[in-house]
């Protein structure tokens, strides 16, 4: 169960479909405290989506416009029924959900939405699709000049100080969890 923290729809709970591990409340909290007022009528995209908690905290802290990238086919029923409970307060011009994997959602998104100001990745743990993620951003130029991607990943992952034209900004840690922020830089 997932409840959104902040914002306009604060305290609705999530359907989270049982393989998917939903980013805790905490660092869910973390990363839009640290966002701050840049969400409010933000483009955002919410990649490795899973329940999309991400996606709907930051349409409930005011983002114009959330896409849900998701490969789960029980998790992309899960965001499609937590979007639905949503239906009086949200227009359905904003948000979009892809089914597939995040590289080809992402080349998806890119080659028919403008880019987005917030790219939010929650990649399984332990796995090297954070890093291809990052990757598939470049590649696809879906990252607003002045946009970040915040990565969330286990402490032990390495991650190097950019990746093409993305520079690391900052970290935050929250026990094992991390969240490492990247912006557009010079290449």
């Amino acid at each position: 169960m997932a409840r959104i923290t902040g914002g306009q729809f604060k305290g609705l709970t999530l359907i989270v479909p049982k393989p998917i591990r939903a980013t805790e409340a905490k660092v869910r909290q973390a990363v839009f405290n640290i966002l701050g007022s840049f969400v409010e009528g933000a483009r955002v995209l919410d990649a490795f989506a899973g329940s999309g908690a991400l996606g709907v905290e930051a349409l409930s802290r005011g983002a114009e416009f959330a896409a849900f990238i998701e490969s789960d086919a029980e998790a992309v029923v899960a965001i499609r029924d937590n979007l639905a409970r949503l239906e009086r307060q949200l227009t359905r011009s904003a948000w979009r959900l892809v089914h597939g994997d995040a590289a080809w959602g992402m080349k998806q998104l890119a080659a028919s939405e403008p880019p987005f100001d917030i790219i939010l990745l929650d990649p399984p743990y332990h796995s090297p699709e954070g890093k291809k993620a990052l990757n598939t951003v470049v590649e696809c130029a879906i990252l607003a000049p002045a946009g970040v991607v915040v990565l969330e990943h286990d402490q032990r992952t390495e991650l190097p100080a950019s990746f093409g034209t993305l520079r690391l900004d900052k970290r935050h840690r929250y026990g094992d969890t991390v969240l490492s922020l990247y912006q557009q830089g010079q290449p």
